[in-house]
């Protein structure tokens, strides 16, 4: 009965006891700092679509796009003329004066394919006769016309200019592809560098503490007599010569860091992403089949914006082109409009009609700029075949970094792990006192050097997958990425 009293006594202290220590255990929890999530390239770039300073500037050739084409459209905008003459005269044979004329409301306009026209109201001012098309008082409706046969018909420098204008905006695609593209390749590049010189600065820092606790181990040994003093001096040694490593690997990571921040803006500021957000290489991934590499290689010279900035080219030559051969026409012209020039007015206020016909004898003008506009298009020709060789080769150029860059990271793995059992026997012969602290240095520093190459080839390798994307244009023709989502909330993207 006492046992079983006792037992009742305990289980309520715990149950007393349980819920405080819960809470505390929720609120260790709540007050515990929340790792960092690594920064990952796809996120880099989204901050890039969103805010990078050269890529909002390329936008604006949008801007630029939309301005040339209201300013082409404005050589055909409607206008609206009013217009007022008065003459004064005196009758032939007499001494009798009169003053005659006419007030003009109209509208006129030209469209892209050469013809211009006008409509409006004629009132007359004084005693003038209305010969054609009159009604009410003294007003007339008042016609014109100009069309031309053969120079101008169609093709004019007006149209030409508002077919350059619809290219604007291409244009701008392009350059807007052609500015994300390269940013996206340099951000891939540094970021890569940044995450190596992280890695780096990870390797030194624990060579570094591996040397520091040798060195307290060197000195006990050496008070105990195990080793000669000459092995204190040794070790100590060794710690400075790492410890002055890290000091330089911690600048590069800086270094580093400051370039990062220039494809990071925020607030329109640059940004530096903490050392401790430096991500793992993610694993290799498989080669690219020779299937794949051919579709690639057909997409990239549709999509890569120096294609299809040739292109375009091609197209505003042809236009120029055009234009040329059209100027080599002679001019035929037929016009008709309202009468106004004030000698007429004694006649009445009519109309007149003519037909006009030039003819350049030696064109010289005209066929000088045929030549130079079929030179202009022979030449982008060449352009076209060189850029589409040249996005082949870079495509190649790609696959065999991925390929060697592969194959280094997998020499580079087998490398480090040789050292490391080279590594660790030599510890394991130090610490039966076969060896000196030299030689347990010596491959502790291969070591490093072995994961420093091994860290080289997988940041080479991430480099030559982003290279590949390049290559093909992938970034060119995809749509800008999903903008980036702060970790906490009230939080900076560098915290």
């Amino acid at each position: 009965m006492k046992h079983y009293a006792w037992v009742l006594v305990l289980t309520a202290c715990a149950l007393g006891w349980l819920p405080e220590t819960s809470l505390s255990a929720d609120e260790t929890a709540k007050s515990r700092a929340l790792p960092p999530i690594p920064l990952s390239l796809n996120e880099v770039h989204a901050w890039i679509d969103r805010s990078h300073p050269l890529l909002k500037g390329a936008g604006t050739e949008k801007t630029s796009a939309r301005g040339k084409m209201l300013k082409a459209l404005g050589a055909f905008e409607p206008v609206l003329v009013n217009d007022t003459e008065i003459e004064r005269f005196i009758d032939k044979g007499t001494a009798k004066t009169q003053s005659v004329g006419f007030n003009d409301t109209l509208v006129e306009a030209r469209t892209p394919w050469g013809f211009r026209g006008s409509a409006g109201v004629r009132q007359s001012i004084g005693d003038a006769k209305i010969p054609d098309l009159g009604f009410g008082n003294s007003q007339q409706v008042i016609l014109g016309g100009f069309l031309p046969l053969l120079k101008g018909l169609m093709v004019n420098p007006e149209n030409a200019e508002l077919q350059r204008s619809e290219l604007a905006d291409p244009r701008a695609d392009v350059k807007i592809s052609q500015t994300r593209q390269d940013l996206f390749l340099a951000a891939a590049t540094q970021f890569w560098d940044w995450v190596s010189a992280a890695k780096y600065l990870d390797v030194q820092r624990r060579a570094l503490g591996v040397a520091e606790e040798r060195l307290r181990q060197v000195e006990g040994r050496a008070k105990a007599g195990a080793v000669a003093p000459l092995d204190v001096v040794e070790a100590g040694q060794e710690v400075q010569r790492r410890r002055e490593i890290a000091i330089g690997a911690q600048r590069a990571v800086e270094q580093e860091q400051y370039k990062m921040s220039m494809f990071l803006w925020e607030n329109q500021t640059p940004t530096a992403p903490q050392v401790e957000r430096a991500p793992d290489f993610p694993p290799p991934t498989a080669v690219p089949t020779p299937e794949i590499v051919r579709a690639d290689k057909l997409q990239a010279k549709t999509d890569r914006p120096e294609i299809r900035e040739v292109d375009i080219e091609a197209k505003v030559n042809n236009i120029d082109l055009e234009l040329a051969k059209n100027n080599l026409l002679p001019s035929l012209d037929l016009e008709a409009a309202p009468a106004r020039a004030p000698e007429k007015f004694v006649l009445g206020l009519g109309y007149r009609f003519g037909v006009e016909l030039r003819m350049p004898i030696l064109q010289r003008r005209s066929r000088g700029e045929v030549m130079e506009a079929q030179a202009q298009a022979d030449r982008l020709v060449m352009v076209q075949k060189y850029r589409e060789q040249q996005v082949v080769v870079d495509v190649d150029n790609a696959l065999s970094a991925i390929e060697r860059a592969k194959e280094r990271v997998t020499a580079a793995a087998e490398s480090l792990r040789m050292a490391k059992t080279l590594e660790e026997g030599e510890r394991f012969r130090f610490s039966l006192g076969a060896t000196s602290v030299l030689f347990v240095n010596l491959r502790e520093r291969n070591s490093v050097d072995s994961e420093m190459q091994l860290v080289r080839a997988k940041a080479d390798y991430q480099k030559a997958l982003a290279l590949y994307q390049w290559a093909t244009g992938i970034w060119a023709r995809s749509q800008p990425s999903a903008m980036p989502v702060n970790y906490r909330v009230g939080a900076s993207f560098s915290k």
